[in-house]
C-alpha cells in the first residue's frame, strides 16, 4: 500500500503545482488592462473497492459502510471568473470601458479562429488609415469596422453610451457619426478559448457570439474615458498561494512516510 501512496501523493504534487502556476499568472496580471482571474478546479479519481457498501457476511449482517481507497486527485478545469474589474478613470476619450458582460469583437489572421477574436480592452487608437484598432498585439481592428478621416484630433472624438462613435472634423462644429460599436454575449463564457493578450475566441463549448447593441439585452454599456482594470484580487490569490503551498508540503510529507514506510519492509529481509 506504501507503493499506492507514493503514487497519490504524486498525482497531488502534479495538481497542485499547476495551481501555483495559474496563481502565479493572476497575480502577475494584477495590472492588466481587462484581465480575467482563473482558478483551478480538482476532482477526486477513481477508488480502489475492498468492501461494497452492503456486503453481507456469514451470518447475514449487512456492513453500514464500505472500504475505498482513492487512487488521487487531478485538475478538472481551469474557470475563468467573469467578475466586472473595477473601472478607472484615464480621461482619454479613445479609451472605452464595458460597464457588463459584452465582448468587443476584433479582426485576427485567418489563419486563427478564422479571423475572429473577442476582447474586453477598450484600449483604442486610430491606425495610419484612420481604422480603429485596439493598443495590443499588432493592433487588431474592431469589427464593424469604425474609420474617423484624417485631421481629426482625439479630443474631438466621443463614443456614447450606446456605443455610437462620432466625431467633428477641423473647422466645423457639427458632429459626424462614424459607426457604431458592438458588443457580444456568449451563452458559456467559461468555455472560451485564451489566446494571451486579453484576446478569446469561440469554441463549441461556448456556443457562437449573440451581437448585441450595447444598453440593450443586458450586454452592459460603454464607458468612454474609462478602461476596466484587473479583476484580480492579490490579497485572495495571495491566501490561495500559501493554503497550495501548505497542501504541498502536506503531501510531500506523505511521499516521505511513504518511503520510510518501504524502507522499514525492506530492512525485515535483515531480520
Amino acid at each position: 500500500m506504501a507503493i499506492q501512496a507514493l503514487n497519490t501523493a504524486a498525482t497531488g504534487l502534479r495538481a497542485l503545482s499547476t495551481r501555483i502556476d495559474v496563481v502565479a499568472n493572476n497575480l502577475a496580471n494584477a495590472e492588466t488592462t481587462a484581465f480575467k482571474s482563473s482558478r483551478v478546479n480538482f476532482e477526486d479519481l477513481m477508488y480502489v473497492t475492498i468492501k461494497q457498501p452492503g456486503a453481507q457476511n456469514a451470518a447475514g449482517d449487512i456492513a453500514p459502510a464500505g472500504i475505498f481507497v482513492g487512487l488521487g486527485v487531478k485538475i478538472s478545469n481551469t474557470q475563468i471568473n467573469t467578475e466586472q474589474g473595477p473601472l478607472e478613470n484615464t480621461g482619454r476619450p479613445l479609451d472605452v470601458a464595458i460597464s457588463g458582460p459584452g465582448f468587443l469583437k476584433v479582426r485576427l489572421p485567418d489563419t486563427i479562429a478564422g479571423g475572429e477574436g473577442f476582447t474586453r480592452n477598450g484600449n483604442f487608437f486610430l491606425n495610419k488609415d484612420g481604422d480603429l484598432v485596439v493598443g495590443m498585439g499588432d493592433g487588431y481592428r474592431i469589427e464593424p469596422s469604425i474609420n474617423i478621416p484624417p485631421g481629426v484630433p482625439d479630443k474631438d472624438i466621443t463614443i456614447s453610451g450606446d456605443g455610437t462613435v462620432s466625431y467633428i472634423e477641423p473647422g466645423t462644429t457639427t458632429s459626424t457619426e462614424a459607426g457604431r460599436l458592438q458588443l457580444y454575449l456568449f451563452p458559456n463564457t467559461h468555455g472560451l478559448n485564451l489566446l494571451g493578450g486579453s484576446i478569446y475566441t469561440q469554441t463549441d463549448a461556448s456556443g457562437d457570439p449573440i451581437e448585441v447593441n450595447p444598453g440593450e439585452d443586458g450586454a452592459g454599456t460603454t464607458q468612454s474615458t474609462f478602461l476596466e482594470g484587473s479583476n484580480v484580487d492579490p490579497v485572495k490569490e495571495l491566501v490561495s498561494l500559501i493554503k497550495t503551498q501548505r497542501a504541498f508540503e502536506l503531501n510531500s510529507q506523505s511521499i516521505e512516510t511513504a518511503d520510510k514506510a518501504l524502507q522499514t519492509i525492506g530492512n525485515l529481509r535483515r531480520f
